[in-house]
């Protein structure tokens, strides 16, 4: 590589104004370059290796941005988290003057398309995201994606709150609610599997409007109610973080505390890969968490009013869900009056009180035997959704069926990965 060359990058840049801080760039990422602080999202320029793995499944576009830069000058971490819009593009004349010396530094920086060898990202074991799929399968509906957001036409819709109901029972660690948004007049297709960001009113701590919360839809294609212009999400109140400590979050409690006829600015939608199948006799694996059942049921909800309406060819659906306990699940009552000839259901719960922990994994590992044809079939689809924490154990436990049943996992994984089977969706 010439020195001269090496001494301008191309720098890869999250435009803040765009993101809604889905997290799917920093979980997808192989190198560990990607990290966010409570507003944005940003690169480091020293670890990114341009490998674009984290491209195709940003669900905004928000990822693909570039700037021709000094590489002593490339932009800092901080200087990153502290935009509130992408800075523009330097001229050639901005850049051998701010480049000017630079030749002596690129040296030490010749292989930025490369990490080295010894880098521990680069040994890093079984790497479960890389098997996640960012097409969407074959026979998918066409999503209309961006239709609202900061870059576009309109910078938002406004959506009339017309439901807020609690679907866990009552306790002080979790409350999750069924929110319904209705959009009137105003168009707003969505299929299910895709998202939508809100935008909490006021400013946050450095007095800068909030910034958008993605919430996954919960319900199917045609709304909430059939034939009306609404959707639904799940939402669980956050009341302590990571680590125990007491907490507000900012767009999960404005949104649980929203009455009838409250309005909300709305962005979106977003998500053009997890979306289900449409064929005929399409099996679908269905493995999530918590508030990561809203894709789940969206999905389900959709087959069973194919289901009604005589249009449903079979397919066999699967549910693994998983929650600390019974009562901290969503939708647990309605779950129970599912058809067991519609919806194969398996539940996990870890911290029921005299019982041993089992999570979603371990419900699977019971399952080997019919997620073994599932596998094997390329007529199923497979969808996680849920905490970051679930996915390795769940493409793990994946990884072992496949393995007793004779198959060749890391081909079973890439085929699936190519023909859109195998997606995850985790925060």
């Amino acid at each position: 590589m010439d020195m001269a060359d090496a001494a301008v990058i191309k720098q890869h840049l999250i435009d803040p104004e765009i993101c809604i801080r889905c997290n799917t760039c920093e979980a997808t990422c192989p190198v560990g370059a990607i990290t966010h602080d409570s507003r944005n999202y940003v690169v480091d320029a020293d670890k990114c290796n341009l490998c674009m793995a984290c491209v195709p499944p940003c669900p905004t576009g928000s990822i693909d941005n570039w700037r021709n830069m000094p590489r002593v000058r490339a932009y800092s971490l901080d200087e990153q988290l502290g935009w509130d819009e992408l800075p523009g593009e330097l001229s050639e004349a901005e850049l051998q003057t701010v480049g000017a010396g630079a030749e002596s530094a690129a040296v030490a920086v010749e292989a930025v398309a490369s990490q080295p060898a010894s880098d521990p990202a680069q040994q890093a074991g079984f790497n479960s995201a890389q098997y996640g799929s960012t097409i969407a399968p074959w026979s998918a509906a066409h999503p209309y994606t961006n239709l609202y957001g900061p870059k576009a036409a309109q910078k938002t819709v406004t959506a009339t709150v017309s439901g807020n109901v609690r679907v866990t029972e009552v306790g002080t660690e979790y409350d999750t609610h069924h929110i319904v948004l209705d959009f009137g007049a105003m168009p707003f297709p969505v299929l299910e599997g895709q998202s939508i960001g809100i935008i909490p009113p006021g400013l946050d701590e450095r007095g800068k409007p909030h910034h958008a919360r993605q919430y996954s839809i919960a319900s199917p294609r045609n709304g909430e109610r059939p034939g009306y212009n609404n959707v639904s999400l799940t939402i669980k109140r956050v009341l302590e973080d990571h680590s125990g400590k007491p907490v507000r979050g900012v767009g999960s409690n404005y949104m649980c505390d929203l009455k009838v006829g409250d309005q909300v600015q709305v962005i979106g939608p977003f998500g053009s890969s997890f979306l289900m199948p449409n064929h005929p006799k399409s099996h679908i694996v269905m493995i999530c968490t918590g508030t990561g059942s809203a894709p789940m049921r969206a999905m389900t909800e959709w087959r069973r009013r194919l289901r009604t309406s005589g249009r449903y060819e079979g397919g066999k659906l699967m549910l693994f869900f998983g929650a600390r306990t019974k009562e901290e699940l969503p939708y647990f009552g309605p779950l129970q009056s599912l058809p067991h000839d519609f919806i194969d259901i398996n539940l996990a719960f870890s911290r029921t009180p005299g019982q041993p922990k089992k999570y979603v994994q371990d419900a699977m590992r019971e399952r080997a035997a019919d997620l073994a044809k599932l596998l094997a079939d390329p007529n199923a689809y497979f969808y996680v959704c849920g905490l970051k924490a679930m996915e390795e154990g769940v493409v793990l436990a994946l990884h072992d069926v496949a393995k007793a049943a004779g198959l060749d996992w890391d081909a079973v994984g890439a085929e699936m990965k190519k023909q859109g089977r195998l997606h995850l969706e985790t925060y």
